[in-house]
């Protein structure tokens, strides 16, 4: 037997690797227009971050972390990164931000690592793309992130529900804290195991538990136990999304699985991608910096899944026309200087084009066409080059005509910014000459 990839690690081909693309330039693109700079962080870092970050009880600490020891480093304990924000703190605070200029926006994206059960939506090795912004204490910061999902959304084409949430912060927290562990106290016979080492030590992950999710209905929630400011930053929030037009809904058992968020969590979730539902997840956390040694500097943002976004747009892309492309026969060598040049002409109108091998036959050549999905087939003989023409076919209507050489790039980008057949009866195509309308194409 060969050599296999590991489980939980995959590969990306052709349009899977192109629709993860599409979603990391998409996010890049829409966190440059709201001002974030990039930011990149190592894959390695010591264990101690993820510990004083995420909280030795979560599941990234306790059972998802790549860690091993460092020889060169004095055995030090080292992990494979598994999220972005502590990484992306930690080089925050090391270069002396925090204190010189702690008003920062950055964005960053790259591989993550977890050792958990591979299934749909769920890999050990898998892409984030995040943002994070420092030094703002207010809720209009942390609708600004959500209104930055919402345009990705939009932008995608995508169908998510946002969910939001307030879990308080150091003054009101406290008081759920108690509530929620007399109740896991008085139902722990009923709670699964990881809750009842949970229990003791951090409370809150007991509504973050997927088994216990009927008994923990009747469980004390976050909003129930809310003080005035933390309630007036929540209704901000609120009243931003409803202005921005953007549905959501309260989850109040929403405290996501880290242990770092304060006030404001959200996760936006896709009905499309299976069990692992949440394609986005985020929030603030105004004590994480000061946490790890920085300045008392507040903090927000959230990370996107690429694959599990991926997987919704792969979704909803499955349900609505290939996109339109080219192809480009050439038929013989002696055409090849045209067809480049006709290929160079399209790309520079940024249409996708492929220039077929010019050493098969019209049939295989058509073959090919067809087995690509492209919407035009542009072919292109000695007869051709010859009378200045190029054969214009629609390998979906079945339609052929002739075009001038020199009008088939502009004729290209109309026809598939329409996504439909250019009519042969305008009079702005009164040059061009319709050839055999439908069935077997001739040979040329």
């Amino acid at each position: 037997m060969g050599i296999t990839r590991l489980r939980g690690f995959q590969d990306l081909i052709g349009t899977d690797a192109d629709i993860v693309s599409r979603v990391e330039h998409s996010a890049r693109t829409i966190a440059e227009l709201h001002n974030f700079s990039e930011i990149r962080i190592p894959l390695l870092e010591r264990i101690e971050l993820y510990q004083r970050s995420s909280g030795e009880t979560s599941d990234v600490v306790e059972k998802q972390m790549y860690a091993f020891s460092d020889r060169d480093e004095a055995e030090t304990l080292v992990a494979l990164r598994p999220e972005g924000t502590p990484g992306v703190v930690r080089a925050y605070i090391e270069g002396g931000l925090d204190r010189s200029d702690p008003e920062q926006r950055f964005y960053y994206s790259g591989p993550m690592f977890r050792r958990e059960r591979p299934q749909k939506g769920r890999l050990r090795q898998f892409h984030q793309f995040g943002v994070e912004v420092f030094g703002r204490h207010d809720a209009v910061c942390d609708a600004e992130l959500l209104i930055m999902i919402d345009e990705l959304r939009r932008q995608l084409g995508l169908t998510l529900e946002f969910q939001i949430n307030s879990l308080g912060d150091s003054l009101c927290r406290p008081a759920f804290r108690a509530a929620l562990l007399r109740w896991g106290r008085e139902n722990l016979n009923r709670l699964c195991g990881d809750c009842h080492e949970r229990l003791e030590k951090n409370p809150l992950r007991l509504l973050d538990c997927k088994i216990d999710v009927k008994l923990t209905a009747s469980a004390p929630t976050p909003r129930d136990y809310l003080c005035d400011a933390c309630r007036r930053h929540f209704q901000v929030v609120e009243e931003a999304l409803t202005a921005s037009a953007i549905p959501y809904v309260v989850n109040p058992r929403l405290v996501r699985g880290l242990d770092y968020y304060t006030r404001t969590a959200f996760e936006v979730v896709s009905a499309a991608v299976g069990s692992q539902s949440a394609v986005v997840a985020g929030g603030r956390y105004d004590g994480l910096v000061e946490a790890l040694g920085g300045a008392p500097v507040p903090g927000s943002g959230f990370a996107i899944g690429v694959e599990r976004l991926a997987l919704a747009l792969h979704a909803a892309q499955s349900k609505t026309e290939t996109p339109p492309a080219v192809v480009i026969l050439a038929i013989g060598n002696t055409v090849v200087p045209q067809a480049n040049s006709l290929a160079s002409e399209l790309r520079n109108e940024n249409i996708r084009t492929d220039l077929l091998s010019p050493e098969r036959g019209l049939k295989t050549l058509m073959r090919r066409a067809d087995k690509s999905k492209a919407h035009y087939a542009l072919i292109i003989g000695d007869n051709e080059v010859a009378r200045g023409v190029v054969q214009v076919r629609d390998l979906r209507q079945s339609t052929q005509q002739e075009v001038p050489f020199e009008k088939v790039a502009q004729h290209m980008k109309e026809n598939l910014a329409n996504a439909r057949s250019f009519p042969i009866d305008d009079p702005s195509t009164q040059d061009i000459v319709p050839t055999r309308q439908g069935g077997r194409l001739k040979k040329i």
